[in-house]
């Protein structure tokens, strides 16, 4: 019944042009304002965020899905060990919870714990469309999504991209190419860094010097498998062994057995574990069967949909030339990309061929996820027996680790760790002024997890897997979306400019999709202000995000909670230091993969984890002076002069709310009318009256918006004094407003 309600949706999608390459008729404009290559997780967030931004968007994505790691690869098993959940990932797993809180089924099925977040391939990819759908439809500028298509080179003039020659799977003698002002390398490998000329790392080399025998991390072509009570389906049931399937037995024994123990609920976990514990580990909800199950052990036994991500990395335990992890070569060598992912495929199918053989349970590939007309190119080859569960497969295999640019700066995994002790054990902020998005997770590195396979030049060695563990959620900076040598190219998903450990970090799902958003939103405004991405001010990509609901600042308060008016610019402040809090947080540090930690759990019951920011205290006028010129330091601005601090005598009074406007359109040069003459661009909320000293100052921000907060001049007030809320929520707007000419 699903299955047949999945095919009307993408009917239905098709008629309405979204997935835009099903049809061979389909043309993409000639030119766009912003080209995404890559269709995955954070290709998509970045593409929305673009297009929500008001600009042109063409996403280009090889395979015949959207989600990449999350969706086409099958990997919808959320690893959100933050549970900080905003902006589009928080909107995309919303609007899942409406889809399965109507059919009454919880989405905290897998890693044995029912707080945790999965969803069905099928429905992330529906939800993902609706997505794009919905902002299609607020938006005057195309937004396209071709689908089955690579990019073939990269267009530049001089260290400029301007531009994509893209090459249709379907349509393999045709080239077409398409003029972009800022191209997004979103691909599940960073297939774009060298065809742009970027420089890149790949495993702890980096070229132009790179050795394609340094490794990497393990992949693995995951699948999606479901539970036959009545039986298995004929065309699912496999009865004859593909070649090499001895050893993958052996492996696979070592993994889950019919005498397997139950997970314990501690970790490492104890192996091999039995059948049911397997199914939990990766458990989907199942929108085929009228009962519901969630995480809780209880209902281990009645998961009837899983996910195969487990005893199937590749090369795993078997490792590559007796080294863990695989070589750089398959990143950069084609012909052996192929043979690696074929040989990951048919170890998956090994596992299908164990559970229904040795382990004898009624489970196979689930029938109503993929049903791809062709099975994917690493089936090539395969008994015709095999074809109806390979076609059944997810369309990508899931990779953990890409090329990775080399920017101006580089994450690390000891700045990981450090940021995240901001306002942890005493210590203060060690927030990232220019942060776009907050992950959490452990360095995690399957395979090439050595002290020879780590970047020793970046400081990093294997220990710090462990001594850097972060101590709580992290931030990411902007500046490691931005490649050191090439103009008009931004990264995305897994290509950023890290370390393999702090990769480790940022290659999940959730995170990809921050990022991604990031990225376009940082796209989109560049573009429109007609400023490089390298040097536009990360205080005006941050407040796009803040309105788009990201959470951007590691610091909380319990006099600002999220539903305050002041919310979005107190975090600002945070990020800039302009306004320091009256106490800030006493949080613990702690384990970030253990969600019941006791002393965090206390911590947060008594309040320590929030701090007071004093959001309605006064603001004197030695306190204004400091956040104003370090305001100006964020804003990155050439117009106004700095404040004096021996501007006033008395600097101990409270400054009030004209004496602040005055000193906010001085230091950011922003200039109003002459007193008596309305000749200011936009509206005006206040008026007062001509002759008063501050009307000038008063009329400029508020033609320009920055007086917003209040609604006329009695609620203005110039001689009312001002607060710390008003004060950053006004500091905010100067910040990102650009001063008229």
């Amino acid at each position: 019944m699903f299955l047949s309600f999945a095919r009307l949706c993408v009917g239905v999608l098709l008629l309405c042009g979204l997935i835009d390459s099903a049809s061979a008729e389909t043309r993409p404009s000639a030119e766009y304002d912003v080209v995404v290559a890559g269709g995955g997780i954070g290709g998509i967030a970045a593409a929305l965020q673009a297009s929500r931004l008001g600009v042109s968007v063409l996403v280009v994505e090889p395979s015949d899905w959207i989600g990449g790691q999350a969706i086409a690869a099958g990997v919808s098993t959320m690893d959100d060990l933050s549970r900080l959940r905003s902006g589009i990932y928080l909107e995309f797993i919303s609007n899942l919870k409406l889809y399965y809180d109507a059919k009454n089924k919880p989405m905290g099925t897998c890693y044995w714990d029912p707080r945790s977040v999965a969803f069905e391939p099928s429905v992330g990819q529906r939800v993902l469309y609706e997505m794009v759908s919905e902002t299609r439809a607020r938006s005057k500028r195309p937004f396209d999504i071709l689908l089955s298509a690579t990019v073939a080179r990269v267009e530049r003039e001089d260290k400029t991209v301007t531009g994509i020659t893209l090459r249709r799977k379907r349509e393999a003698a045709e080239e077409e190419t398409i003029k972009c002002r800022i191209l997004i390398d979103a691909t599940e490998y960073g297939d774009i860094l060298p065809l742009a000329g970027a420089s890149y790392r790949a495993g702890n080399s980096s070229t132009p010097f790179l050795d394609r025998n340094s490794m990497i991390q393990d992949i693995t072509w995951a699948a999606v498998i479901r539970k036959y009570p009545s039986g298995i389906p004929p065309h699912l049931r496999v009865r004859r062994p593909l070649p090499g399937y001895e050893e993958a037995k052996r492996n696979y024994e070592s993994y889950v057995a019919p005498k397997g123990s139950n997970f314990k609920g501690v970790y490492p976990v104890e192996l091999p574990v039995n059948f049911v514990s397997h199914n939990a580990y990766r458990g989907l909800p199942d929108s085929s069967t009228p009962w519901s199950y969630d995480g809780s052990q209880a209902n281990w036994k009645y998961i009837t949909k899983s996910g195969v991500n487990w005893g199937n990395d590749y090369p795993g335990k078997a490792s590559w030339n007796g080294r863990a992890g695989l070589p750089v070569q398959y990143l950069e060598d084609e012909a052996l990309r192929a043979q690696v992912e074929k040989d990951a495929f048919v170890k998956t199918l090994h596992f299908l061929y164990y559970v229904q053989n040795e382990l004898r349970e009624n489970w196979s590939i689930a029938d109503d996820e993929y049903d791809n007309a062709e099975p994917p190119a690493a089936a090539l080859g395969l008994p015709e027996e095999w074809r109806e569960i390979a076609r059944r497969m997810p369309p990508i295999p899931y990779v953990r680790e890409s090329r990775r640019a080399i920017g101006d700066y580089t994450l690390t995994s000891s700045e990981i760790l450090r940021n995240s002790l901001s306002y942890r054990d005493g210590q203060t902020s060690h927030e990232f002024d220019d942060a776009i998005a907050i992950g959490g997770y452990i360095l995690d590195l399957h395979g090439a997890n050595t002290d020879s396979d780590m970047e020793w030049s970046l400081g990093e060695k294997a220990a710090f897997a462990t001594l850097n563990r972060p101590r709580g959620p992290f931030q990411v900076p902007m500046r490691i979306l931005l490649p050191s040598n090439i103009e008009g190219l931004l990264v995305a998903e897994k290509n950023l400019s890290m370390t393999r450990l702090a990769a480790g970090a940022l290659r999940l799902q959730p995170i990809c999709m921050m990022t991604g958003q990031a990225a376009g939103a940082l796209a989109a405004l560049s573009i429109k202000d007609g400023v490089s991405p390298r040097d536009f001010p990360p205080v005006r990509v941050q407040r796009a995000l803040l309105e788009a609901g990201v959470v951007l600042s590691l610091c909380k308060y319990s006099d600002v909670p999220p539903e305050h008016p002041f919310y979005n610019s107190v975090q600002l402040s945070n990020l800039h230091g302009l306004i320091e809090p009256v106490e800030p947080p006493h949080a613990p540090s702690y384990n970030i993969s253990d969600l019941d930690d006791p002393v965090l759990a206390m911590a947060t019951i008594n309040g320590a984890d929030k701090g007071i920011f004093g959001v309605d205290e006064m603001v004197t006028r030695e306190e204004m002076v400091v956040m104003l010129n370090r305001a100006r330091v964020a804003s990155r601005t050439s117009s106004g002069r700095d404040v004096d601090e021996n501007e006033w005598s008395d600097k101990t009074r409270f400054a009030t709310r004209g004496l602040f406007a005055d000193a906010v359109a001085s230091a950011f040069g922003f200039h109003g009318s002459e007193p008596g003459k309305d000749d200011s661009p936009g509206r005006r909320n206040i008026a007062i009256a001509p002759a008063h000293r501050f009307a000038e100052a008063v009329n400029a921000l508020d033609s320009l918006g920055i007086l917003d907060l209040y609604r006329s001049a009695r609620d203005f007030h110039p001689a009312r004094p001002i607060t710390r809320g008003e004060a950053a929520e006004i500091l905010m707007k100067a910040m990102t407003t650009l001063a008229p000419l």
